[in-house]
């Protein structure tokens, strides 16, 4: 089977769902779009509210050939009544109307990558959320070249904090015991972040005294790899252009397994907390996360933790990062198998640091299979523009990635075990 071609990623503003063109340019960092098969962010007004995929012919205008694609879609959307519509009710028309967001803290774990690192804190510097700090968390180093970056091309606008204990929950535990705000936004070294991505992840919290957490939209900055491609084909990080509440007070009738479906809720690139929320929580499990046994889970766990303390959380596609993704064949085995384990993981530190929750998930776990039998296997083509479909013949997802994704799952509880032990073993 030929291997998928390389796309050209694009941000198309449109004035009104059949309006005019506001402006059209490539992802952050990326080449103009077309002539080729182009993946577009479709935005009405400046707030994401669709994707398209398209093809732009050799002398054809993209933004017309986009425009076009975008207007159908969105024509779509509005006959069906989605709350993604500009119209609908749980959408305001005007970003303007939301409240002031709080004092944030934006935490950036990394390790070894300075050359990514600089393009995040970039984006970061560039945010138009009224009063932010920004800390970065040097992850069990090997060399200077991070805290070199940090403090001589940064400054005292980036504050550097360093963390010797590998893994990335201790790491966001340390950056959160140095936080001095109270919603604290996490991302990672590998995003580009919307100008407007802080303000809306963080605005919510104003509004709502009951909101623990608030997760975001991740899109793709490059899908140039057959790696890329085949990875946001089957759903990549994005969750979706609806907005969506929940609460454990009212749990969501299409999701019997509530709150074990983390995976649901948002990524780790892309979240933001109530500090008193997440600290009342327990933090992140220090023994979940990449740089741990585990492989994974921290985001997970968090989400899950958070919701358990009676905390409700939100997701808005207005928040949005631009995430490069890995570009490799084995940097593709390496992620199934690691959100096998970090599922897995998760799921065992929630129950060991909170065995109540047992006999609830017990309870649930019949209809949650039922649930997930009766469902597509298709991962994001609810909101379309994907390249590709979960099945499709275009981009099939390779039966050797689902293998090392169930092999992670058998193996998360045992890595999740190893991680304790190593942590008890450091103290």
């Amino acid at each position: 089977m030929r291997p998928p071609q390389a796309l050209s990623v694009a941000d198309l503003d449109l004035g009104s769902p059949d309006g005019p063109v506001l402006s059209l340019r490539p992802a952050p960092g990326g080449p103009p779009p077309g002539p080729g098969d182009v993946y577009a962010l479709v935005r009405l007004r400046g707030r994401p509210a669709a994707t398209v995929l398209g093809h732009v012919a050799e002398g054809e205008d993209p933004a017309e050939v986009l425009a076009a694609l975008a207007r159908h879609r969105l024509r779509e959307l509005k006959e069906r009544h989605d709350p993604v519509a500009p119209d609908h009710p749980e959408r305001p028309e005007h970003p303007e109307s939301q409240p002031v967001p709080p004092r944030a803290c934006v935490v950036v774990a990394t390790r070894e990558r300075a050359g990514q690192l600089a393009r995040a804190l970039d984006s970061l510097l560039g945010q138009d959320h009224p009063d932010h700090e920004i800390l970065v968390v040097d992850n069990a180093p090997v060399t200077r070249q991070t805290e070199e970056l940090v403090t001589g091309k940064y400054g005292d606008r980036v504050t550097y904090v360093r963390e010797s204990t590998p893994g990335l929950a201790v790491a966001h535990n340390t950056g959160l015991a140095h936080a001095r705000a109270d919603v604290v936004a996490f991302t990672d070294d590998d995003v580009v972040a919307d100008p407007h991505w802080l303000t809306a992840l963080t605005a919510p919290f104003a509004a709502d005294p009951r909101l623990g957490c608030v997760t975001g939209l991740i899109l793709p900055a490059r899908l140039r790899t057959p790696a890329q491609i085949l990875l946001e084909s089957h759903g990549g990080f994005a969750k979706g252009f609806a907005p969506r509440l929940y609460d454990p007070l009212r749990p969501p009738a299409d999701e019997p397994l509530f709150p074990f479906t983390a995976g649901s809720f948002g990524s780790g690139a892309n979240m933001a907390f109530r500090k008193r929320a997440l600290a009342s929580a327990g933090g992140f499990d220090p023994a979940t996360g990449t740089g741990t046994a585990a492989r994974g889970g921290d985001d997970l766990y968090a989400f899950v933790a958070v919701l358990s303390a009676g905390f409700r959380l939100r997701y808005t596609a207005d928040a949005l990062v631009w995430h490069h993704h890995r570009e490799g064949r084995q940097d593709l085995r390496n992620q199934a198998f690691g959100y096998g384990a970090g599922l897995t993981a998760y799921l065992t530190a929630t129950l060991v640091r909170r065995p109540a929750l047992l006999p609830a998930l017990l309870a649930r776990l019949p209809r949650g299979l039922a649930h997930a039998k009766n469902m597509t296997a298709h991962r994001g083509a609810a909101d379309g523009g994907v390249p590709g479909e979960h099945g499709a013949h275009t981009h099939p997802w390779p039966r050797s990635l689902s293998r090392l994704e169930r092999r992670g799952m058998l193996y998360g509880p045992l890595g999740y075990a190893k991680a304790r032990l190593r942590m008890r073993g450091a103290r």
